[in-house]
């Protein structure tokens, strides 16, 4: 589990390796994450956009951009936090994600990047 605060805004990030939906022999390795994204200013606001970038050993670099997380655009006010579970695939049972949410601040409409900190994605082939 790995976390980061930006601007007051805690994100918290847990992966974990799904060996019932992934397939090694043709390289196919399926990861949940599990995001805690904790409200810890002053301000109300809002999670706009999310970009992730996703490395993975047996792969180019990807860029996935997008409205929101899960469909979903969560209004947090002070205190609250908001928690959704996604997932990716790789090729290689190894790699890393990392990305940032554009996030608004209700009052003013200013906008502002939090980031989400980097984590491993590592199949259980090389967790010994």
């Amino acid at each position: 589990m790995v976390s980061a605060i930006t601007e007051g805004v805690k994100v918290t990030v847990e992966a974990t390796y799904q060996p019932e939906f992934s397939s090694p022999h043709q390289q196919h390795f399926v990861f949940t994450y599990k995001v805690n994204i904790e409200n810890n200013s002053a301000h109300t606001i809002q999670l706009l956009r999310r970009k992730w970038e996703i490395f993975d050993a047996g792969d180019a670099i990807k860029i996935v951009e997008g409205d929101g997380v899960v469909g979903q655009q969560p209004i947090l006010e002070p205190g609250q936090t908001h928690e959704y579970i996604s997932g990716c695939n790789l090729k290689s049972g190894l790699g890393k994600m990392r990305g940032a949410y554009i996030m608004e601040k209700i009052m003013d409409g200013k906008l502002f990047e939090v980031m989400i900190p980097e984590f491993q994605l590592i199949s259980q082939i090389f967790d010994n």
